[in-house]
C-alpha cells in the first residue's frame, strides 16, 4: 500500500515540476515576443518563477523543506508585490514610505541572499552581506573607507524598489538575454545536438595523432560555448572522451587534464560565450557583434595553445587517434551534425542576416532547436522519446536559469552598494595607488583578484565584481573598456584550472579515478594560453581589432600563436631542458615584444 502511494505522489510531483518548467520558459520567451514590459514588472517576476527552484526542487531534508518553503511564499509574495504595485513605487524614488514597505525589503534580500547560498554555497552570499553590513554601519568607519551614510529608507529602497540594486542592470541581462540561452542551451542539449557536437569532432580529428584529446578539444569547445559552464562540460562531453582516452592507453592526468582545460575555454568560445557576452555588451555599452569580433581570435589562440600542447606530449606518450571503427559513420556525421547547424544557422541570420536582437534571434533558433526533438539520429519519430525530451529540456532550463538568477541578483547587491556608497570609486583609488599609477602592475593586482575571487564564486559573477572594482581603474591607465572587459572575463577564469580551488579539474579527476593534483599541473601546463593571451592581448591590442583592422588583427594573432607555440613545446615537450628554457624565453618574447611599441603604456 506504501508503495502504491508514493508512486502516484512522485509522478504528482513530477507533474508539478513540469509545469512550472513551462512556466518559466514561456515566461522569459513571452517577454521576448511581448514588447516593452516595465522593469519593475519583469525583473521582480523573474525572481518569483525561479524561487522554488532554488528553494525547492530536489530538497529531502525536513528542515530545508519547511524553510524553503516559508521563503518561496515570503519570496514570490514580496516580489510580487513589487510587481503589482510598480506604479505606485516608480513616483517613491527609491525612498521607502511605510514599516510594512521595509518589511518587503528585508524578505526581498534575504531570501536573494539565502537563494544564491543554496544555489553556489556561502563565498558570494557572505561578499553580499559584508557589503550590506558596510552601507548600513560603514559611516563609523574612520579614514577615506567610511561613507557619510544613507538613511535605511533610502539604501533600501534603492535596493529593492529602484533599479540601482537588485532589479539593476544586471538582472536586466539576466531576464532579457541570459535566460534566452540557457534556455536555447538546454533545448539542443535535449536532442542530438551533443551527439554532433562528438560526431563532428571525432570525424575532423579523430584519426590525428592525439586523437581522441583532439576530440575532446573540439567538442568541447563547440558545446562549452552554449553551456557557459565547464563543470557541465567536464560533466557532459567529459562522460564520452574520458573513457575513449583511457581505452587508448592515455594517462590519466593528461585525459583528465585535457577535458577540465578543454571545457574551462567553451565559456570563452563564441558566439554565446556562455553568459558573459551579454553582460559584457551590459556593462561597456558595446555591440554584441563587435564583442564577438574582438574575442574570437583570442578564444582561437587558446585552443590552439592546448592544441600544440597535446602534440607536445605526443613526444612523451604514445598518444594514438581513435581506430576506424570507433569513429562515427559519414551519415551519422552529417545528420547529427544538423541538430546544431540548423539552430545556429538560424540564430546567424537573425542576428547578422536580419539584424534581429540576440534574443529574438535566439526565441527563433529555440523554436527551431524545439521541432528537431520531433526527431532523432536516425530521422524517425518516437512520441515517448520525444516527450521525454521536451520535459527534460523544461526541466533542465528552469534549474539552471534559476541557478544563474540567484547569483546575479545577488551579485547585483554588490554592485549597488559600490555604487550608492562610493565604494567602488575608493577601491579604484587604492589599486592606482597600489600600482603606483602604472598598468602593468594594476593588471596584476587585477589578475590575482580574479584569481582569489573566482576560487568560489562563479565566472560571471567574478568577472562583474572585479570589474566593477577593477575596470575604472584599467581604463584610466589607457585600457579600452572592452580591453579591460575581455581582460578581467579571462581571467575569472583563472580558477577552473588552477589550484587550490579548480573545480573543472576536480570533477574530471574525480570521473576518471586521478589524483587532482597531478591533474591540475597536467592543466595548467596544457592551459598556459588562459595565463598568458589576457596579458597578451595588453600587449598587442590589435588582436581585438579584427572587425575595424583586420591586418592588424592577423598579424597579432600570428605573433601572439608562435609564442604559445614555444611556450607550450618549451614546458611539455621532450626535449633538453636547456632548450625548453630557451622556448620559453623566446616564446616570451615574442607574445610580449609589442609592449616595445607602445611606450605609452
Amino acid at each position: 500500500m506504501g508503495l502504491e502511494t508514493q508512486l502516484p505522489r512522485a509522478a504528482w510531483q513530477r507533474a508539478v515540476w513540469i509545469v512550472l518548467a513551462a512556466l518559466v520558459v514561456v515566461y522569459h520567451l513571452g517577454l521576448v515576443f511581448s514588447g516593452l514590459v516595465p522593469n519593475l514588472v519583469s525583473r521582480p517576476l523573474h525572481m518569483a518563477v525561479i524561487l522554488p527552484w532554488v528553494f525547492l526542487f530536489g530538497v529531502t531534508g525536513r528542515w530545508q523543506l519547511i524553510s524553503g518553503a516559508v521563503l518561496t511564499v515570503l519570496g514570490v509574495g514580496a516580489a510580487g508585490w513589487i510587481a503589482l504595485n510598480h506604479e505606485m513605487l516608480g513616483d517613491q524614488y527609491g525612498f521607502l514610505e511605510s514599516d510594512f514597505q521595509i518589511g518587503v525589503a528585508a524578505v526581498l534580500l534575504l531570501c536573494v541572499i539565502e537563494a544564491a547560498r543554496r544555489a553556489i554555497g556561502w563565498p558570494l552570499p557572505l561578499v553580499a552581506v559584508i557589503a550590506l553590513a558596510y552601507a548600513l554601519f560603514g559611516q563609523h568607519i574612520p579614514g577615506e573607507f567610511g561613507h557619510a551614510g544613507t538613511p535605511i529608507q533610502s539604501f533600501l529602497g534603492t535596493m529593492t524598489i529602484a533599479e540601482g540594486g537588485i532589479w539593476g542592470s544586471l538582472t536586466a541581462v539576466s531576464v532579457g538575454v541570459v535566460s534566452i540561452f540557457v534556455i536555447f542551451g538546454a533545448v539542443l542539449n535535449a536532442g542530438e545536438a551533443g551527439q554532433g557536437f562528438m560526431n563532428v569532432a571525432a570525424a575532423a580529428a579523430g584519426r590525428l595523432t592525439g586523437g581522441a584529446a583532439k576530440v575532446s578539444v573540439l567538442s568541447s569547445a563547440l558545446f562549452g560555448s552554449i553551456s557557459g559552464s565547464a563543470s557541465a562540460n567536464v560533466a557532459s562531453t567529459g562522460a564520452i572522451t574520458l573513457p575513449a582516452m583511457t581505452r587508448l592507453g592515455y594517462p590519466k592526468r593528461l585525459a583528465a587534464g585535457v577535458e577540465a582545460v578543454a571545457s574551462s575555454g567553451g565559456q570563452i568560445m563564441p558566439p554565446l560565450m556562455g553568459a558573459g557576452a551579454f553582460v559584457m555588451v551590459e556593462l561597456t555599452g558595446t555591440p554584441y557583434t563587435q564583442i564577438m569580433g574582438a574575442a574570437i581570435l583570442p578564444a582561437i589562440l587558446y585552443f590552439w595553445a592546448v592544441w600544440v600542447g597535446i602534440n607536445a606530449y605526443a613526444t612523451r606518450f604514445d598518444l594514438k587517434g581513435i581506430r576506424d571503427e570507433d569513429r562515427p559513420a559519414k551519415r551519422d556525421v552529417i545528420i547529427t551534425s544538423l541538430f546544431f547547424l540548423v539552430p545556429f544557422t538560424v540564430l546567424m541570420i537573425g542576428m547578422f542576416g536580419l539584424g534581429y536582437t540576440p534574443q529574438y534571434s535566439a526565441c527563433l533558433a529555440i523554436l527551431a532547436g524545439a521541432l528537431l526533438l520531433l526527431t532523432n539520429g536516425r530521422l524517425t519519430f518516437d512520441p515517448h522519446q520525444t516527450a521525454e525530451r521536451v520535459i527534460e529540456a523544461l526541466l533542465n532550463s528552469a534549474k539552471q536559469v534559476a541557478m544563474i538568477a540567484a547569483i546575479i541578483l545577488c551579485a547585483s547587491i554588490v554592485i549597488g552598494v559600490l555604487g550608492v556608497t562610493g565604494l567602488g570609486v575608493k577601491i579604484t583609488s587604492l589599486i592606482l595607488s597600489g600600482s603606483g599609477g602604472l598598468l602593468w602592475p594594476s593588471l596584476i593586482l587585477t589578475a590575482l583578484a580574479c584569481l582569489v575571487l573566482g576560487m568560489e564564486v562563479p565566472t560571471t559573477a567574478a568577472y562583474v565584481i572585479c570589474v566593477s572594482v577593477a575596470g575604472p581603474a584599467l581604463t584610466q591607465l589607457g585600457l579600452e573598456p572592452l580591453q579591460a572587459h575581455l581582460f578581467v572575463f579571462w581571467f575569472a577564469l583563472l580558477s577552473t584550472i588552477t589550484p587550490p580551488v579548480c573545480g573543472a579539474v576536480f570533477i574530471a579527476a574525480g570521473m576518471i579515478g586521478e589524483n587532482w593534483v597531478k591533474v591540475a599541473g597536467t592543466a595548467m601546463a596544457l592551459g598556459i594560453g588562459l595565463y598568458i593571451i589576457p596579458l597578451g592581448m595588453i600587449a598587442n591590442p590589435g588582436i581585438l581589432e579584427l572587425t575595424a583592422a583586420p591586418a592588424l588583427a592577423l598579424f597579432a594573432f600570428v605573433r601572439i600563436g608562435l609564442g604559445l607555440a614555444l611556450i607550450s613545446h618549451g614546458l611539455i615537450g621532450r626535449r633538453p631542458a636547456l632548450v625548453r628554457a630557451l622556448c620559453v624565453v623566446s616564446g616570451l618574447a615574442v607574445v610580449f615584444g609589442g609592449i616595445l611599441l607602445q611606450p605609452m603604456l
